[in-house]
């Protein structure tokens, strides 16, 4: 994962939304189309403080965590249901995000493996928060959005408590801003009013070039407040604090003001001053809700858009946001005149163009400073202390290290040469004793095979889909050699250079647990016929492993990944 340049989104609602007379129809908002970027941003709606109670329905679909379990196409705001459907299509639309909700019962988190933990996503928008952070959601937050993530704060008027608990989102921002545990000297330069304003059409300030009120979902001129509250700003904390807009009988300063950007760490933040803006008017029966997102009266929908966008696209002070972790290869084993390939696989969150290194390689092999694979033909016998760095154009990066052994010849120690895997080329047209998921031992013209007639075929369906298939093999101690190879074919329907779909190639103990991961393919590889992979196991020496290979594809354009004539060579 990356760090993945996290961004937040806090939205509280008030009781007191917009005028009787705007409900009598829910326009859809319009707003600038988006040409498609290389990097999808991932972004965590919240759903566990309260955000459904009384009549608020802060949910962007009731198919959580991903919405595209309602509809994977979604076209207008009723193609989801929730009082901030139309924020979430809109999003989803561009092609750009890939759009989550933490479900109720869960808890926020930074830094675990939890598939929704806040390390895994770019922005986290919590809407509406009714009940108090606890003292470890607090510092996940702050932690998140000082590694690079971006809060964006829209609270309501003092006294919104729906659900009656004591906590209202402006008592939430002010506990988060304070009682954190990480910082709690205003570490944002603002703080939250206590007050509430029923009514008003804040103004935008003049800043042509800023992107949150002029951004790529249309220029902003106005917001509105049907029952809100406001900012005071404090730039001696933090100078980079600074309001967007301001109530219309206000001059721009440190007061009065209604939408506020500032940083903290590599993260940025926002904050917005009433829900009643991002109500759509849509969602489920039994709630009273109104038509704020797409108010003719102001920009609403762009003010939204536009800083959910630049909170998601990264640090807020120089620097790369993001994370490069290298995958240990294991300890190498290989012999002298022997040639060897070693891919060396990496996951960056970063977002820029990976340059490897190496260090102490044994004599005669170097790394491809693009790919990351480590070739050559060692020359000179001896152990060597290997140290492999990838670093990300925009900063980051990260390390492993190993040993390198080279001896004089193969074998050795009793080792008998051999191949190992059972069905290697999937010619008996079943699985035994591969362990796959349905319909993956295929045979036809559609998917030829690199030889024979039978291949392993995942994935491909178009759709959400994950497949698998895993072969438990048994290495000897003693050997020189412990090559895994395997012929790898891959086409797609998708284009650009974004992952959507993958391929992971791993190694597992007997728990199921991962011991490696030993390469990560993806659409963006696809290409014509079918290339060999090779990886070494001899990390592995003396075990029982399982060697595992699982397609995920995502919910719209098909990537087959195609696998024959796989092989464990020992000698």
């Amino acid at each position: 994962m990356r760090i993945r340049r996290p961004a937040l989104v806090l939205i509280a609602l008030g009781a007191g939304l917009l005028a009787a007379g705007t409900a009598t129809a829910v326009p859809t908002a319009t707003a600038a189309t988006v040409p498609t970027a290389t990097t999808v941003h991932r972004v965590l709606f919240d759903n566990t403080l309260a955000e459904t109670a009384g009549n608020a329905d802060w949910i962007i679909s009731t198919s959580m965590p991903d919405p595209t379990q309602q509809n994977a196409n979604p076209q207008k705001e009723t193609d989801w249901t929730g009082a901030i459907s139309s924020w979430g299509v809109a999003l989803q639309r561009t092609g750009q995000y890939k759009l989550d909700t933490l479900p109720p019962g869960n808890t926020i988190t930074f830094g675990t493996s939890n598939a929704l933990d806040l390390s895994n996503f770019d922005e986290l928008v919590l809407p509406e928060p009714n009940v108090l952070l606890t003292a470890a959601e607090k510092t996940a937050i702050m932690n998140f959005v000082q590694n690079g993530g971006g809060l964006f704060v829209v609270v309501d008027h003092t006294g919104s408590d729906r659900n009656n608990d004591g906590a209202d989102s402006v008592t939430v921002a002010n506990d988060l801003m304070t009682n954190n545990g990480v910082d709690n000297t205003d570490p944002f330069g603002f703080s939250v009013d206590k007050t509430n304003i029923t009514s008003d059409h804040p103004v935008a300030i003049n800043a042509p070039s800023n992107p949150v009120l002029n951004g790529a979902f249309g220029a902003v001129h106005h917001s509105l407040i049907a029952n809100g509250s406001t900012f005071t700003l404090k730039p001696a904390d933090n100078p980079n604090v600074a309001g967007l807009l301001f109530l219309s009988t206000a001059s721009p300063g440190n007061t009065n003001a209604t939408f506020v950007t500032s940083t903290f760490g590599n993260g940025r933040v926002a904050m917005w001053d009433d829900s009643s803006t991002i109500d759509d008017g849509t969602g489920q029966p039994g709630n009273t809700l109104f038509v704020g997102w797409a108010d003719p009266t102001a920009d609403n929908a762009a003010l939204g858009l536009n800083a959910t966008a630049w909170l998601a696209q990264g640090s807020g002070t120089g620097g790369g946001t993001g994370t490069v972790a290298v995958t240990n290869p294991g300890n190498q084993t290989t012999t002298v005149g022997t040639a060897v390939s070693l891919p060396i696989s990496t996951s960056d969150t970063a977002g820029g163009t990976l340059r490897y290194s190496a260090t102490g390689l044994p004599a005669g092999l170097s790394i491809n400073t693009t790919s990351g694979v480590i070739t050559g033909t060692p020359t000179t016998a001896g152990t060597s202390s290997v140290t492999v760095t990838a670093t990300d154009s925009t900063g980051p990066s990260g390390s492993t290290s190993f040993t390198w052994t080279v001896a004089t010849s193969g074998g050795g120690g009793g080792c008998t040469a051999a191949q190992l895997l059972g069905n290697p080329g999937f010619e008996t047209g079943t699985a035994g004793p591969w362990a796959t998921s349905p319909s993956v031992i295929f045979s036809g013209t559609k998917q030829p095979a690199h030889t024979g007639s039978w291949v392993a075929w995942l994935d491909g369906y178009g759709t959400t889909h994950t497949d698998t298939l895993s072969q438990p093999v048994t290495l000897p101690a003693g050997c020189a050699n412990y090559t895994f190879s395997f012929w790898l074919h891959i086409d797609t329907a998708e284009t650009g250079t974004t992952a959507f779909d993958t391929l992971n190639v791993q190694v597992l103990n007997s728990a199921g647990t991962v011991l490696s991961t030993l390469g990560t393919f993806s659409n963006v590889n696809a290409a014509t016929g079918y290339t060999q992979k090779s990886f070494s196991l001899a990390g592995f020496a003396g075990r029982t492993v399982t060697l595992k290979f699982t397609g995920t594809e995502g919910s719209k354009l098909q990537t087959s990944f195609v696998v024959d004539d796989t092989a464990v060579n020992v000698s």
